[in-house]
């Protein structure tokens, strides 16, 4: 069955897991069928081992420690403590127990006797005939006498609560009842009533205005639409939005234009006035000092173009010495 169980489930693996398990099988075959070997071996050379070694010298091991260590110590035992220990029980009983005995019996036992008698006769017996023939009918009489007081001053202070609570009953709440039920009752009833009724009508009233505001700030919102935003978006569509066009293109532009041609006209005069100065500023140091470089570095001069910025039409080139 475990064979047949065993073949269904393999025919329902893939093939997947048969080409897997079948080099896994292998591999461990070839690693463990080694270590098996070995292991196999080691045992068999233990067992022959223990069999012919470890156990007769285990066994001449154990027969030479009991030789050595165990007989001695019970010969020991047997032979010295226990006579000793013997004769140290015959000497405790002899000088101890004998003795303490004898003192327990003959002077212990009767003295204490004695004074459990004495105690009897001189505390016992008179605190028994003192408790009954003289705390016993006191306190009886202390707790009739009690009984009586307790008695007493119930009926006193049944009696001044009766008369407490009619006192109460005639002067506070019989017409406290009056008033509330002829008085008080109906006036609180109308003015629930009242009351009811002034905040029906406030809500009433509350609702009301509510609609009454909404359709007049609706007006207010319409006039206030009509007379003036409308007037002044047409205005500013109409009239404002036109004029500053014209205004922008017409005035600001060509002045915008303008000013940025004067700019560029004075930094060209001023890079002009720069340029002139710098060559003006040599010319004067080369008359008065000379010219440190030599004859042949002279002829090495060449004019650098400088470009200067225009109008935007194109750049204009401005030739210096270098």
């Amino acid at each position: 069955m475990d064979l047949e169980k065993s073949r269904e489930q393999r025919s329902g693996e893939g093939c997947l897991v048969v080409a897997v398990r079948m080099p896994v099988r292998i591999v461990a075959l070839v690693l463990v069928v080694p270590v098996r070997m070995v292991w196999d071996a080691l045992v068999v050379v233990g067992r022959f081992l223990g069999d012919t070694v470890f156990r007769p010298l285990g066994r001449a091991l154990a027969r030479v420690g009991r030789a050595v260590f165990v007989w001695p110590f019970v010969a020991l035992w047997r032979w010295v403590l226990v006579p000793l220990g013997a004769a140290l029980r015959w000497l405790g009983a002899v000088l101890l127990v004998v003795p303490a005995g004898w003192l327990y019996r003959a002077v212990l036992t009767p003295l204490g006797h004695a004074l459990s008698w004495l105690g009897r006769m001189l505390l016992v017996v008179p605190s028994v005939w003192l408790y009954r023939w003289l705390l016993t009918p006191v306190g009886h009489a202390l707790a009739w006498c009690g009984r009586g007081l307790c008695a007493l001053a119930s009926l006193l202070v049944a009696g001044i609560a009766t008369a407490l609570y009619w006192t109460v009953r005639v002067l506070v709440v019989w017409p406290a009842s009056v008033v509330w039920r002829w008085v008080l009752a109906p006036v609180g009833r109308v003015l629930a009533v009242v009351a009811r009724e002034v905040g029906a009508a406030l809500g009433h009233a509350w609702r009301v205005a509510g609609y009454v505001s909404l359709a007049v700030g609706g007006a207010l919102a319409a006039f206030f639409r009509w007379t003036v935003v409308e007037p002044a978006r047409r205005v500013y569509r109409s009239v404002l939005t036109p004029v500053g066009h014209v205004v922008r293109d017409r005035v600001l532009r060509p002045v915008m234009e303008a000013a940025r041609s004067v700019g560029r006209v004075t930094r060209d005069a001023l890079h002009s006035v720069r340029v002139t100065v710098r060559q003006v500023r040599q010319d004067v140091r080369r008359a008065l000092l000379g010219d440190p470089k030599t004859p042949g570095e002279q002829g090495d001069q060449s004019v650098k173009p400088a470009v200067v910025p225009s109008d935007g039409q194109g750049d204009r080139i401005l030739l210096t010495k270098r």
